[in-house]
């Protein structure tokens, strides 16, 4: 699961992604950051075993902001219908993965520095995001989160189909993306 409002991005990411699948449990993923006070936050002991997970702590030890990205097994669904409205009258993603801590069924990668993890949940960062994403397309002529170039370069999608679909967009900078690909 991703959040919506969360943007990640870098070298071989897709793959280290497909390496931390866990087979059962919850695997969370955890980006250092400044300010912990804005995001769900996991503090581990000092062999790295997951202690705490708190939603937008006051103050906190730990910097490991809990990013929007995660794994869950089939017991999520359960898990969720289970938990109550936080104080702050919210039905929070930490209160399921609290539960997975509870039952020690919690496992965690941080991410890289490698990693750029945006999470855009206001208009500052939504703005910045956007900037990043400008910035990273027009520097090396890539385009991020194309969806079509991701299913075409995985086999998934034929160049077929990849230039139907550059066809049906022609006019656009998209459409003359996609027909770049092929």
């Amino acid at each position: 699961m991703i959040l919506g409002d969360n943007i990640f991005y870098g070298e071989g990411l897709g793959f280290a992604l497909q390496k931390s699948l866990p087979d059962f449990g919850a695997h969370i993923f955890t980006f250092e950051v400044s300010d912990p006070s804005q995001y769900g936050v996991l503090t581990i002991d000092l062999t790295g075993t997951p202690l705490r997970v708190e939603e937008k702590p006051k103050s906190s030890t730990s910097r490991m902001a809990i990013t929007g990205l995660y794994f869950f097994d089939h017991e999520a669904t359960k898990r969720a219908y289970q938990i109550k409205p936080s104080s702050r009258g919210e039905l929070e993603i930490t209160s399921v993965i609290e539960s997975y801590l509870r039952d020690k069924k919690l496992t965690y990668t941080t991410l890289t520095r490698g990693t750029a993890w945006l999470d855009m949940g206001n208009p500052k960062a939504l703005n910045d995001a956007a900037t990043f994403i400008r910035t990273i397309e027009e520097r090396t002529g890539l385009k991020i989160g194309c969806l079509e170039e991701i299913s075409w370069r995985n086999g998934w999608l034929s160049k077929t189909d990849l230039n139907i679909t550059a066809k049906k967009f022609s006019s656009s900078s998209y459409g003359k993306y996609l027909d770049s690909l092929s």
